[in-house]
């Protein structure tokens, strides 16, 4: 069984992360951002923020972890303030093919069905650039339960964005009450959601320091071919 994922290094220069709502999406690329950068300090590695409106959870609240990680954060202007008005990074409006390094690479959260209309509005330049666009799912989110109701919002997100995931990443998770079991139970969901998306299952997504020997416990339940990705909790707690 792997324990990290060979994808760090292959990251292309735009790496989306969507995803539906609470699904954990920040975590996921803020985490494969510092990876990234850690595996590969000669790389310059940026993480963008495409959550338009004021939510919960967002790269901007980790902007100092990136940072410290060597890893440049692209937060919009209004970002964590009481100004909702919709906006993006300007390193993204100004996007084009000729003016992205060999050696760059752009992690891009994007933020439910409304990051989603702003990614279309940049679709045509990204198209252009080397990418992937990486589908979260979390078994344990009400609208997503049910895998055939994850592939459906995959395809929503697909039409409104004008891209195509290309891959799947199993983040199901409770917060800081997650136990191994509830990952190892995700993995079956996991799977049906890569099959009914026709895309391959990448990894799943866990907190080190909350389940430590989840490694050991995936290969007691057999599961020696599953890629886990190991990952801190980057989001701010509300209470």
């Amino acid at each position: 069984m792997n324990r990290t994922k060979s994808l760090d290094s292959d990251l292309k220069k735009i790496t989306v992360i969507c995803g539906h709502y609470g699904s954990g999406k920040t975590n996921i690329a803020v985490n494969l951002a510092i990876r990234c950068k850690a595996e590969h300090p000669e790389r310059l590695i940026s993480c963008a923020d495409v959550d338009i409106v004021n939510p919960y959870f967002r790269t901007a609240d980790a902007k100092d972890i990136l940072a410290a990680s060597g890893v440049i954060p692209l937060i919009p202007e209004f970002a964590n303030s009481n100004v909702d008005i919709p906006s993006l990074p300007h390193r993204l409006t100004s996007l084009r093919a000729e003016n992205i390094g060999d050696n760059e690479c752009i992690v891009i959260d994007v933020g439910g069905d409304e990051g989603a209309v702003a990614l279309g509005m940049i679709s045509r330049q990204l198209g252009e650039v080397p990418h992937d666009m990486f589908y979260v799912v979390n078994k344990y989110r009400p609208l997503t339960a049910d895998p055939r109701d994850a592939a459906d919002l995959m395809r929503e997100i697909e039409a409104v964005s004008g891209l195509r995931c290309t891959g799947v990443i199993n983040n199901s998770s409770l917060g800081g009450e997650t136990t191994a079991e509830d990952i190892i139970d995700s993995v079956e969901y996991a799977r049906e959601c890569a099959a009914l998306c026709g895309l391959p299952l990448l990894f799943h997504g866990y907190y080190e320091d909350l389940l430590p020997h989840l490694p050991e416990r995936f290969k007691e339940a057999g599961l020696t071919d599953e890629t886990l990705f190991p990952m801190r909790n980057v989001t701010k707690k509300l209470f």
